[in-house]
């Protein structure tokens, strides 16, 4: 049975689902979410992350409590969570660890961080080291391309990037995390665990100032603009009048 089946429930049985892990306050801050949106069903996916928020994974419970809120059927809910991969169909640690082992990162030493992660922890894919949501407890993934090659090899912590790593320094990072330090990332603000990111990622920021601190950008990254500004290199702008191509022709 694949995991996508987990979730296929007949009617009885998602009837007979219990959704009172999930308070009034998340009841309402749901509805927040959904006053955000139009057409209520547009707001499934934060609405996602904030039951991740909640149980550190989204249950049958989460699925059925979205699928109340919003007015759609269970199925449709779950068509939705087992096709994005930062929705997961497990408890996750403390932290979420992901090793992005894409082409590039792979070819400067990604897969050797991954594979040393991996021994340490002792798990692979989607393993949670020490029981999910407590104190040190790591679970690790591979990632898909984590959108900077250009600092590669790199890692994420929730969704916060630790820059030109090596395996030696993911694993102090690792070991780190385990003893419930929280060293900072090379970009972005302090670093929280996965249910706080997973809420932030739902909308809520309970300190907003906090959460925009810390440094943006890297030095690599602007390079390229930094010496076209040295230099004087501008691009040429496109004139008003100039022609486009046709539109291919519908068949």
């Amino acid at each position: 049975m694949t995991e996508q089946f987990d979730f296929t429930t007949t009617e009885e049985q998602t009837d007979a689902v219990d959704t009172s892990v999930f308070g009034e306050d998340t009841r309402t801050e749901a509805k927040q979410i959904i006053a955000r949106y139009p057409e209520s069903r547009s707001a499934l996916l934060p609405m996602l992350h904030l039951v991740q928020s909640v149980q550190g994974h989204v249950s049958p419970a989460g699925m059925k409590f979205c699928a109340e809120e919003l007015a759609l059927s269970v199925a449709e809910v779950s068509a939705v969570a087992t096709f994005y991969t930062m929705y997961k169909r497990k408890p996750c640690g403390q932290h979420l660890v992901s090793v992005c082992t894409n082409t590039m990162c792979a070819a400067l030493g990604g897969d050797a961080i991954y594979k040393a992660l991996g021994d340490h922890l002792g798990v692979g894919h989607e393993g949670t080291a020490g029981e999910p949501g407590t104190e040190g407890s790591i679970t690790i993934e591979h990632a898909e391309c984590l959108a900077a090659c250009d600092l590669a090899p790199v890692l994420q912590v929730n969704y916060e990037y630790y820059d030109n790593q090596t395996p030696e320094q993911a694993l102090d990072l690792v070991k780190s995390l385990q003893r419930g330090e929280k060293p900072a990332p090379t970009r972005g603000p302090a670093l929280s665990d996965f249910r706080g990111a997973e809420r932030q990622l739902a909308g809520f920021f309970d300190d907003l100032d906090e959460t925009v601190t810390g440094p943006s950008l890297a030095t690599e990254t602007v390079r390229g603009a930094e010496l076209a500004r040295d230099r004087g290199w501008t691009a040429p702008s496109m004139p008003d009048d100039a022609e486009l191509p046709p539109l291919p022709e519908k068949k």
